[in-house]
């Protein structure tokens, strides 16, 4: 067997290595080809075929079948094959059933945006906006929870929770010893603790960031202040801790570091998990080697105001004939 194979995606064929499921494929396409993708995290083993989001049509199965599967098919679990044909945002099945999956995800979710510390970087956010639909058809009452410490640095939202299992995942696989998961069963499930127990490890501030919505916050940040006020700052430090490698993100409010996350690719995910120390306990600039702004993209609000270069440009050109103009004007008020 061939260790490439060719899949065609809206019309786009891309090579890639056997076994690359069709969102990957889509990724190394990059652009809107992409499908969005809520639960599917690349750095974690199992994750992904939670949200449905990422679900796509496939017209040909191979060029061995070119039989179509029958049913839409998530992208993010869905493997391959040479010769395969996919549509994603030019098949309008695939865009009426993705507006529905977004409907069921914000069916609970609260209409909390304007004090949502998420808010200006949050997945639902974009999903809703670039899939949704102007109105719900759900009429029965929402569930609801009560917010819960599940440690000192991090406060659990549970009514925003889509139920991604990334913050599991990541417990998971990046720590010694998991005390969260996922209670009771259908719509009474929940993210929560066992008997209240705190989530206390050297890697537990990660799970803040690979929650796409915003269920679970940092406690040290919360209500200090809106994402796109802020400047982020790609920083790094000799951490001590073996597991973590001290590159960062440093997101400043003037000369005040507010809060500080690990570097999130293209498309979101977490480059390399940092530890409670460099998230929590090194908040001065002195603690850090800056390297330079964190590059935002255009179609993100925190691109607003947000300059590439350490020094920002200048917003007013200097005008010499205004400027001589004012002189005059100037020594005409001069009493002598």
């Amino acid at each position: 067997m061939s260790d490439k194979v060719k899949v065609t995606i809206d019309g786009i064929t891309v090579e890639v290595d056997n076994g690359t499921t069709i969102l990957n494929a889509a990724r190394q396409i990059g652009g809107d080809i992409v499908p969005p993708a809520m639960c599917y995290y690349s750095k974690l083993e199992g994750s992904g075929g939670k949200c449905r989001t990422c679900i796509v049509k496939v017209t040909k199965g191979s060029e061995k079948d070119p039989r179509p599967m029958p049913k839409l098919v998530a992208s993010c679990r869905t493997t391959v094959m040479d010769g395969m044909e996919v549509l994603n945002i030019t098949s309008p099945e695939v865009l009426e059933a993705r507006a529905g999956v977004v409907e069921i995800l914000l069916i609970n979710h609260p209409l909390d945006c304007p004090v949502c510390d998420q808010a200006g970087e949050c997945d639902l956010q974009n999903l809703g906006y670039e899939h949704g639909l102007q109105k719900t058809r759900y009429e029965f009452e929402r569930r609801t929870f009560d917010r819960i410490d599940i440690g000192d640095k991090i406060q659990l939202h549970m009514n925003r929770c889509i139920l991604c299992y990334r913050c599991v995942f990541t417990a998971d696989q990046i720590t010694n010893k998991r005390v969260h998961g996922i209670l009771n069963r259908g719509d009474h499930s929940e993210i929560s603790t066992y008997i209240q127990q705190a989530v206390d490890n050297d890697f537990s501030g990660n799970v803040i960031d690979v929650c796409p919505v915003g269920a679970l916050t940092d406690r040290t940040f919360r209500f200090k202040n809106r994402v796109w006020f802020t400047k982020p700052v790609d920083a790094h430090r000799n951490c001590d801790h073996e597991k973590c490698n001290g590159k960062v993100t440093l997101w400043y409010k003037g000369e005040d570091v507010l809060r500080v996350t690990a570097r999130k690719d293209q498309f979101g995910e977490v480059e390399s998990f940092i530890c409670n120390t460099c998230r929590f306990d090194k908040k001065a600039t002195s603690d850090w080697v800056i390297e330079h702004p964190t590059h935002i993209d255009d179609t993100s609000v925190i691109a607003s105001n947000h300059y590439e270069t350490l020094k920002p440009l200048h917003v007013i050109q200097p005008n010499e004939a205004l400027q001589a103009a004012n002189e005059i004007e100037l020594h005409k008020t001069v009493k002598y």
